[in-house]
């Protein structure tokens, strides 16, 4: 487990996860963004309530929804922290996979050590 812990301290200093961190807080100080995530939550209410009784949202429901998606996305915050999170997640898959390739190499060895 100590490992661990030192794996995440190395992760937490990473300047793609400092990136990630101020992005994160750029996007939850932006209120074009609360609204955008706040009328995407009551647009996706209204088209499962349509999906619950059987029923298909409407064009009009369905044209409200891409809209909102866009304005979203089009959201200079939203994209920095989009691209932000890729970033960093790039770092987590080359890190799975070293780990992985220890585990590998590790289940070949005939040599336990602790």
């Amino acid at each position: 487990m100590e490992m661990a812990t030192e794996l995440g301290r190395a992760l937490a200093q990473a300047d793609e996860y400092q990136v990630l961190k101020r992005a994160v807080a750029s996007a939850d100080d932006d209120r074009a963004i609360a609204e955008s995530k706040s009328e995407l939550e009551a647009l996706e209410k209204r088209i499962e309530e349509s999906l619950r009784t059987g029923g298909e949202p409407d064009d009009e429901l369905k044209t409200e929804y891409e809209d909102a998606v866009g304005r979203l996305q089009t959201n200079t915050t939203y994209q920095v922290l989009v691209s932000a999170q890729a970033n960093f997640e790039k770092i987590i898959l080359k890190v799975n996979q070293t780990i992985q390739e220890g585990i590998d190499k590790g289940s070949e060895s005939r040599i336990v050590t602790l």
